[in-house]
């Protein structure tokens, strides 16, 4: 399998112009070249040479601009492009047989979104903001063609895709072997790592999403999320104001991980 159709095996991203018109008002050309953005150490021009980077200033990006509960792309839609995260935060999700929202993922910052849609040329989750966000449009039949000449792009987005791979691993991993103390630790410590990586306070943060989604993505009742949530603050490791979330004791919650394996 050559490299373009390997990509389509695997990405699949694409906004749903159920309304273009619509949408189009809050679509702009991008102002920024990847190899000037701050946010080029998390995205497309990770780990290339700064040589390399400038070529990406031959893609015609475009920003989408989207409002808290806004869908960036539903599931089934057709796919044609992948989304850089310039600002915000998204969830992914996907319905259940029986109707139910199951959340598989939370994007934020210098994330790619839109992997889902390579290997059937339609994407199979439903992307949605959870507050305000800009996103990079990147059409991929431009974004393939560039990579087939340039080798460290196509690293990249290997790269990329082997990072989704990972997450949904570990995600498997610790739904099958940790208490619920322990998932809602890890998925806090993630966050934190996250964060930092961005720049962030690692130890303060917003939740951007509710104690619903976030069990909705650990395999836990809202009331458990819950209970933990209270529990982990009456022991002293973490202080809880609403959707304000002080980390306090990270040698803590990582002895809770220790006890958990």
């Amino acid at each position: 399998m050559g490299s373009a159709a390997a990509f389509r095996a695997i990405d699949k991203n694409l906004p749903i112009p159920i309304n273009h018109r619509a949408a189009s008002k809050n679509i702009e050309r991008c102002p920024i070249l990847c190899s000037s953005c701050n946010l080029r150490h998390l995205c497309l021009p990770c780990g290339m040479t700064d040589a390399d980077a400038e070529f990406l200033g031959d893609l015609h990006f475009t920003r989408r601009h989207l409002k808290r509960g806004d869908t960036l792309y539903r599931a089934g839609a057709s796919f044609d492009s992948l989304y850089a995260v310039r600002s915000g935060f998204f969830k992914s999700y996907a319905i259940t047989e029986d109707g139910r929202e199951q959340v598989t993922g939370f994007q934020m910052t210098g994330e790619i979104i839109g992997l889902d849609g390579i290997e059937n040329d339609k994407h199979s989750l439903t992307i949605k903001a959870l507050d305000d966000a800009v996103v990079c449009v990147i059409q991929f039949t431009q974004l393939e063609e560039m990579a087939s000449r340039l080798p460290a792009l196509q690293r990249q987005i290997h790269r990329l895709m082997s990072r989704e791979i990972v997450r949904d691993q570990s995600m498997m991993m610790l739904l099958g072997a940790m208490p619920a103390e322990g998932r809602v630790t890890a998925f806090l410590l993630g966050l934190s790592q996250r964060f930092a990586a961005r720049g962030y306070a690692a130890s303060e943060f917003i939740l951007r999403m509710t104690r619903e989604e976030i069990g909705s993505y650990l395999g836990l009742k809202l009331e458990t999320v819950s209970r933990v949530f209270s529990r982990l603050q009456q022991s002293g490791l973490i202080d809880v104001q609403q959707k304000h979330v002080h980390l306090r004791d990270m040698t803590g919650l990582q002895a809770i991980l220790g006890g958990s394996a």
